[in-house]
């Protein structure tokens, strides 16, 4: 049996019986929120988009959104899309992705106690001492970047009582994620996650519970309800069908994180599947039989049916490219570069101090010299070196547990550059293409699809 049925992400299983099923995924992004339907066959029946406002910085490395905005991208890019399709006595259902580790607390009925810290907020430094205290030394919980860091920031900040899981007044609060409070708001109740957006906040998707040690810093009671990706929770309340224009009786389903999700649409379909991201910042993914944990590099494990995704990110990619050439001159100074050859400089190029993985330095310093006087051949040390990063990373997975590549989905800006892509072929020693598909939203998609299908 392929990975892709055993995890249950593979194509809808078999057409529901009136041959109409639609799946809608949601990808809610940094920048901006984005809807896909696929019809039972996995065809695109549409798409819509709506911005999302840049969230506000603080000094001291707090990022912050108000949910409310990402309510109402949600509603405006679903009635965009409900209007350009005929879902009358078709069978629909829901799922969407959000940014991963983004955090609110509410109260019991789903009301935002305060903005969200998001994925990038960094101001939990001291709840992360406090997690760091508490948790294994192998929990993908920890560090000030962590859900759970966050959470108890929030609670503190909201003058919660984090042993008794009451707010000032003495009404219940609630820890949600970005896709978990807005699944919540299409639900009209509060209070379910699933196995990816929970891994952060300390759920352990092995025993598939909230572990003991985490009860010395939150009430269960805080804490979602946690489901698999793709699980059923029920169908729309009426208040947000009438807002979204979504057909009263559409399913929805437990989604996942943004990442995750972009692996599902690349069509990764078995063990040693691997998915390189080439956006910002440099992601390796693999598919595995086993979970992988060591948090020294970076590296932790999302749980998809029965099988597990690995993966660990570099800061290096499209930021550290960026900071030297433009997309023009990129395109430009590429069609210069013989990517079977070796440029002889030993990069490691970084947009500014730190690495993560495969290397956990804080205080790394790019390495960018000498620096020859052709720009066609600085770029060519620049893309190997960044190729250098993936090889050593898949490498560092393999060595950990994770089973060797066999072939290298990619994604992200980068994966439409002919000659990096043969430059990492070559590294590699192993087959590396663009994926056909390059959208979380249809990662989701794919997830609701099933669901649709289901009696």
């Amino acid at each position: 049996m392929s990975a892709a049925w055993a995890m249950g992400i593979g194509p809808a299983g078999g057409e529901p019986r009136n041959g109409m099923g639609v799946g809608i995924g949601v990808d809610v992004g940094t920048s901006g929120v984005r809807a896909l339907a696929l019809d039972a066959a996995g065809n695109r029946l549409g798409t819509a988009t709506e911005p999302l406002p840049p969230p506000q910085h603080s000094a001291a490395g707090g990022v912050r959104q108000a949910p409310e905005l990402w309510w109402a991208a949600l509603v405006a890019v679903l009635r965009r899309l409900t209007r350009a399709l005929d879902l009358d006595g078709r069978r629909t259902a829901l799922c969407l992705d959000a940014t991963s580790a983004s955090v609110l607390i509410a109260d019991g009925g789903g009301r935002p106690l305060g903005p969200a810290l998001m994925y990038n907020d960094r101001s939990a430094v001291q709840a992360a001492a406090t997690v760091a205290a508490v948790a294994p030394p192998d929990a993908p919980a920890l560090g000030a970047g962590a859900s759970l860091a966050k959470a108890l920031h929030l609670l503190g900040a909201t003058h919660t009582d984090p042993s008794a899981g009451q707010g000032a007044d003495g009404g219940a609060v609630r820890i949600l994620h970005q896709a978990d409070w807005l699944l919540g708001r299409l639900l009209g109740r509060f209070g379910d996650s699933d196995w990816n957006n929970a891994l952060k906040l300390g759920f352990d998707p092995v025993a598939e519970r909230w572990p003991d040690w985490l009860s010395a810093l939150l009430p269960v009671g805080t804490l979602p309800r946690v489901h698999a990706p793709g699980t059923v929770l029920g169908r729309i309340a009426a208040a947000a069908a009438a807002e979204t224009g979504l057909p009263t009786d559409t399913r929805l389903c437990a989604g996942t994180t943004d990442s995750t999700a972009a692996v599902l649409a690349t069509g990764a379909d078995a063990v040693g599947d691997a998915v390189t991201s080439l956006g910002s910042t440099l992601v390796l993914k693999i598919l595995a039989e086993r979970p992988v944990t060591a948090p020294a590099y970076g590296v932790y494990s999302h749980r998809l049916r029965d099988g597990w995704l690995v993966g660990g990110a570099s800061n290096s990619g499209g930021a550290a490219l960026r900071a030297h050439f433009d997309d023009a001159a990129l395109a430009r100074l590429s069609t210069r570069i013989d990517p079977g050859r070796d440029s002889g400089l030993d990069y490691y190029p970084l947009p500014g101090p730190g690495e993560r993985f495969p290397v956990q330095d804080p205080h790394m310093a790019p390495r960018l010299t000498p620096r020859p006087d052709d720009d066609a051949r600085f770029l060519h040390g620049l893309l190997e070196g960044i190729a250098r990063i993936e090889r050593d990373g898949y490498r560092l997975l393999t060595r950990l547990g994770a089973p060797a590549p066999r072939r290298v989905l990619s994604i992200g800006g980068g994966a439409a550059n002919f000659v990096w892509t043969a430059m990492r072929r070559r590294l590699l020693g192993i087959e590396v293409v663009t994926a056909a598909e390059q959208e979380a939203a249809a990662g989701v998609a794919r997830l609701a699809l099933a669901a649709a299908a289901g009696e």
